[in-house]
């Protein structure tokens, strides 16, 4: 499914997600099979995608309970439809790829944690020694483990590229008191994970999370977490019997796409912006198997494309 189209107001429309008002209390998410990289929406879909993205949050926020407090309140189909009559006879088109959640006041902060050098921060380290210009330890090589993970916020962008920003600039943002919360939330989340998936052969190498603010029982705020979990959207997963540090490793996630839109900028077929090449079948195919693979990696069991648990 490219573009959702559902008997609920648009909250939102993102690059891979659409966003419903249930009500003043809850919203739904639907993730579509849009694909983007580089920040470039595909004009084709990636079979899949949409309800790997949804069901493996889903899978990882029951792991994180009930230390960790979210925003799902299901992700069952029939759940769904059950708390929301208007969506009887749609289920076709939410089965396995919607989540109805609690609505919060989103903090405009990506809480990006590191175990592992990589991407954008080895790019930065590489040219600079730095990371969000905070100086790193010298000597560093690409995909090191880094001991403790290194938690690297960044702001929100809806177009173009986030940005890595200093813990100081993000107390300047949202403050003190939910800066101190949003880092420790994010490392413990982290750490939690990072020992779930290391039992299942999968290094996490980084993830970004999302926080929201909730009232309470006692009517005080607090902060829970929000949107896509520990996605192959989201993180960088790698083969844990393959690991060796000193150069990129492969990884679960969208790389055969980003591998194949490399090479058309390499040939001068594609400048980089819209709109993007067409994609071939078997880099459609294998970038499906990717999300497919790293489901039943971490979770031990085949994607369930009905959306029931």
């Amino acid at each position: 499914m490219a573009v959702s189209a559902l008997p609920l107001p648009p909250f939102r429309r993102g690059k891979v997600r659409d966003v419903y008002v249930v009500d003043h209390e809850r919203l739904l998410l639907v993730a579509t099979d849009r694909v983007s990289a580089f920040d470039v929406v595909m004009s084709e879909t990636i079979p899949h995608k949409g309800a790997v993205l949804t069901q493996i949050t889903a899978w990882w926020l029951r792991q994180l309970e009930p230390r960790i407090e979210h925003h799902m309140i299901s992700a069952d189909v029939s759940e769904i439809v059950r708390e929301v009559p208007q969506l009887r006879g749609h289920e076709s088109a939410i089965a396995g790829r919607a989540m109805l959640c609690r609505r919060t006041t989103v903090f405009p902060i990506e809480c990006v944690v590191r175990g592992y050098l990589s991407g954008s921060a080895w790019k930065e380290y590489r040219e600079h020694g730095t990371l969000a210009g905070e100086s790193l330890h010298k000597g560093l090589r690409e995909s090191e483990r880094l001991d403790p993970p290194l938690f690297s916020p960044a702001t929100k962008a809806d177009e173009g590229h986030d940005e890595n920003i200093t813990v100081e600039r993000m107390r300047s943002v949202v403050g003190e008191r939910w800066a101190s919360k949003l880092e420790n939330l994010s490392r413990e989340i982290y750490q939690t994970a990072r020992a779930i998936a290391a039992k299942r052969g999968i290094l996490i190498a980084d993830t970004k999370f999302e926080f929201g603010r909730t009232e309470g029982g006692d009517g005080a705020e607090k902060v829970i977490l929000v949107d896509e979990v520990l996605t192959p959207d989201s993180s960088r997963f790698w083969p844990a019997d393959s690991y060796m540090p000193g150069k990129a490793q492969p990884s679960f996630d969208k790389q055969p796409l980003r591998d194949y839109l490399d090479a058309e900028k390499r040939a001068g077929r594609w400048d980089g912006n819209h709109p993007p090449p067409p994609l071939p079948k078997d880099v459609i195919d294998a970038t499906s198997e990717r999300y497919l693979d790293i489901y039943r990696r971490l979770t031990g069991t085949s994607l369930n494309l009905d959306g029931t648990h």
